[in-house]
């Protein structure tokens, strides 16, 4: 078991890859050298800047769980993990005190050799993962540490359990331990109510709302935009009922709803929709003060 976890730890700390299109658009911006005393990315800073950002008062760790898995014909397989580092390097910029940490690119899930964009851990192994690099964060100096995701896989079980544990263990010393379901969860629950309220059709895999982030954070190479018209995949099903189920056929591309009317307007409001709302969540979290 150790030798499995210390593999899955080596595979979860790699840098995230396909940055160029992030690249680009921190250029277009205007990003320069000058700005490197603003980095907020820990994979970027080297460990003399980390210090002097601890020092400085940025002592909130973000980590941020992206993942690894099939997105429908139209979307690149790491688009949690791409998604994650632009979610969570906007976080930590607005937040102002916290650094975001290396996305972890795995999350529980399994590959199949039909849909072969997929490649998962356990929930065990994941929880595993979670509790060690808070604990390094820790050590490191970081005084508190959120945990959240861009993959529901283990939310909010896994997170929650090992937030509250590492909470518990380390409160007395005024080091805190957070999980940050809204950035996730509730913005992405919000915003598929407004898309309805607009009449646009129900999606929840690989469909309109993964598209149309990714669409507006990379475009191309992350998203397939000549495929986007055939982006139709098996219908949403009811609440408690089985994917594809009735007489509808299963069309099993991997998307679940219909991503044809996706769009970077779209994907704007979805992402800054996530990134206000963990930024709610964590400022509440850090106001809050000690636990009881």
């Amino acid at each position: 078991m150790r030798s499995i976890l210390a593999a899955a730890l080596a595979l979860a700390l790699s840098p995230t890859l396909l940055l160029g299109p992030l690249a680009s658009r921190s250029a277009a911006a205007g990003e320069n050298t000058a700005g490197r005393t603003q980095l907020v990315e820990f994979e970027m800073m080297t460990w003399p800047e980390v210090k002097a950002a601890l020092a400085g008062g940025k002592t909130t760790a973000l980590f941020y769980t992206g993942g690894t898995e099939q997105r429908g014909p139209q979307n690149a397989n790491g688009g949690h993990n791409l998604m994650g580092r632009a979610t969570v390097k906007a976080i930590a910029e607005k937040l102002g005190n916290a650094i975001a940490m290396p996305v972890l690119p795995y999350t529980p899930n399994n590959a199949s050799a039909e849909l072969t964009g997929t490649i998962g851990l356990t929930p065990e192994i994941l929880g595993a993962l979670l509790e060690r690099i808070s604990e390094q964060a820790i050590v490191t100096g970081f005084k508190n540490v959120v945990l959240m995701g861009d993959h529901g896989g283990g939310q909010p079980n896994i997170y929650q359990a090992v937030a509250k544990k590492l909470d518990d263990k380390y409160a007395a010393q005024g080091i805190h331990v957070y999980y940050s379901d809204e950035v996730y969860a509730k913005a992405n629950a919000d915003f598929d109510k407004a898309l309805a309220a607009e009449g646009y059709p129900p999606s929840l895999h690989g469909g309109l709302t993964d598209t149309s982030e990714m669409l507006y954070l990379g475009g191309d190479p992350w998203v397939r935009q000549e495929l986007i018209a055939k982006a139709l995949g098996d219908p949403v099903p009811v609440a408690g009922q089985p994917q594809a189920n009735g007489n509808a056929p299963r069309i099993n591309n991997g998307i679940t709803g219909d991503g044809r009317r996706a769009s970077a307007d779209l994907g704007k409001r979805l992402f800054d929709m996530k990134v206000d709302y963990g930024v709610r969540q964590i400022k509440g979290f850090l106001a809050a003060g000690p636990k009881s």
